[in-house]
């Protein structure tokens, strides 16, 4: 997972780098100027002026390649294979034609593995099975199948272990989220004009975002070929990068009242005009990474993509719009315990705050916006999506690497951002709430699940998990900003048929046929950000 990680942070800081030093030449986007950037987009601080695509370009980026994606796809899954059987020594990586006849015969059951594999490392892989065939001239839609695909042959056909029904799930629907924002980012750094180092930095740039796409650039010749126009498939659209670092502090409230710092580091993108009516999926996306150093807590702690399918507006007017639409969500939640008293040999309930993903998502959703130029802009927006597959830190059940219920659900999610004296001043309030049902579990008699892995979801359980987050932004100095803010996680599960007078594991009991138990955290952060 940290390989995965890092490699995450590299895409982000190479696409800083690319953006920042002049990322486009004189003659395709200039610095836009203040007033124009608040006429235009109000509270975005643009990366450059918006260039539409070169339909040259276009047109040479949409022919398809069918084997070659397929070439690419298959080539990739063995690959990956090949190192985890004779690098890694990987136990499901010994296969052979009784294995396979085997994963035939017994069919998809539920697997074990860590949340981190099954909620952001598959569907990462999953996305370089989609950019095969994005790289290749499919659209959104068809790139998707080379992402089932590539997920198919890797369960059925590279592993000793039964296929997973998790990983079928969330590895071609997620990689399409996490496989469109890579590819759409890696556009923005190529320049086929360029030459000598400079074009090798922004080929590198985009091998980094998207291995796929850097690929296909190589083995086409792309990567070095000159050309009149820049290269990219979708121009410069209206874009806003902001990177905050600095440090945040976790308060743990359940049993004991601790802390623990460390530093922090937030990307957040903002692709596309929201209020652009559009049946192009991806045409408008927001992307977030979260990062920490801080003992105890994994590197990687939250991911959130938002991404609009289609879109029309209800309201056009010049100081007010309205834009409803479908989009996909992708969100990653995860932390650890901050206590020192941990029984090894009982997960002791709360010790652990929260862990939550939904790699497969989908709902409506609006959009708002009303200017009151230059003094004040305000922008909200409201989402209700239906959950296929997500997950939700489980009390007792303790299989392998998980310690996680399956489930699906619906979420809501709701959000508001006030604009002050031309970006001046920021403040934003937002809230997520999600509802997860674990449907397939397991013997209620049976705390402390150990032994053979079982086919199942994890505790019968219903679970709701809500993230409300405040934050305030000041402009320092031209585009560096302070940036506090205060975010909030609550967990909440309903176990469901337990039998009375159950063992704590702490020489108490629980009383009653329903467990309810509960787990927060307050996160505090202070950071510096600059808007690119």
């Amino acid at each position: 997972m940290q390989h995965i990680v890092l490699a995450a942070l590299c895409c982000c800081i190479a696409t800083f780098a690319a953006l920042a030093n002049g990322q486009t030449s004189a003659t395709d986007s200039t610095p836009s100027p203040a007033a124009t950037e608040w006429e235009l987009y109000p509270a975005r601080h643009l990366v450059g002026t918006p260039v539409p695509p070169d339909s040259s370009d276009v047109q040479r980026l949409q022919k398809k390649a069918f084997w070659r994606a397929s070439a690419e796809t298959v080539g990739f899954n063995i690959g990956l294979w090949a190192f985890d059987r004779y690098v890694q020594k990987g136990h499901y990586a010994y296969i052979n034609f009784e294995t396979i006849k085997e994963n035939f015969k017994h069919g998809f059951e539920w697997d074990n593995d860590h949340l981190g594999t099954n909620m952001f490392a598959h569907p990462y892989n999953g996305s370089l099975f989609y950019n095969a065939g994005r790289s290749n001239g499919y659209n959104f839609w068809q790139s998707g199948l080379f992402a089932i695909g590539g997920s198919a042959m890797w369960e059925m056909f590279m592993e000793c272990e039964y296929p997973s029904t998790n990983d079928i799930i969330a590895t071609p629907i997620g990689g399409a989220a996490i496989g469109e924002v890579l590819y759409r980012t890696s556009d923005l750094v190529l320049d086929d004009r360029t030459t000598g180092g400079r074009r090798f930095g922004r080929e590198l740039a985009a091998f980094i975002l998207s291995p796929m796409r850097g690929f296909t650039r190589i083995v086409t010749g792309r990567a070095w070929e000159k050309r009149s126009t820049t290269g990219r498939r979708f121009g410069l659209p209206p874009i806003s990068i902001d990177l905050s670092l600095g440090t945040r502090m976790l308060l743990f409230h359940d049993k004991d009242n601790l802390t623990k710092a460390g530093a922090a580091m937030r990307v957040n993108i903002e692709y596309g005009d929201p209020f652009t009516p559009t049946t192009t999926p991806y045409d408008n996306f927001s992307f977030l990474i979260e990062l920490n150093a801080m003992k105890t807590q994994p590197l990687l702690s939250r991911v959130e993509i938002m991404g609009r399918l289609l879109s029309t507006n209800l309201i056009e007017k010049p100081n007010s719009s309205l834009s409803v639409g479908m989009y996909q969500h992708f969100d990653y939640f995860d932390s650890d315990t901050i206590s020192d008293n941990n029984d090894q040999h009982f997960y002791d309930p709360c010790t652990v705050p929260y862990k939550f993903g939904t790699p497969a998502s989908l709902g409506g959703g609006a959009v708002f916006r009303y200017t009151n130029a230059p003094f004040m802009q305000l922008d909200a927006y409201a989402h209700v999506n239906g959950i296929i597959m997500g997950g939700v830190l489980s009390d007792f059940y303790r299989n392998y690497n998980r310690n996680y219920n399956w489930g699906s659900g619906y979420a809501a999610k709701a959000g508001v951002n006030l604009h002050l004296f031309k970006q001046r001043l920021s403040i934003s309030v937002k809230d997520q709430y999600y509802k997860l049902f674990t449907w397939k579990g397991y013997d209620p008699t049976r705390l402390d699940v150990t032994g053979e892995p079982v086919n199942v979801q994890g505790n019968y359980s219903t679970a709701s998990f809500n993230h409300l987050e405040a934050m305030v932004s000041c402009r320092l100095w031209h585009r560096i900003y302070a940036t506090v803010g205060v975010d909030y996680y609550y967990r909440f599960t309903n176990y469901e048929n337990y039998p009375d007078h159950i063992e704590d594991g702490n020489g108490g009991y629980f009383n009653g046929s329903n467990l309810l138990i509960s787990s927060k955290q307050v996160g505090i952060y202070a950071m510096l950000t600059y808007k690119f």
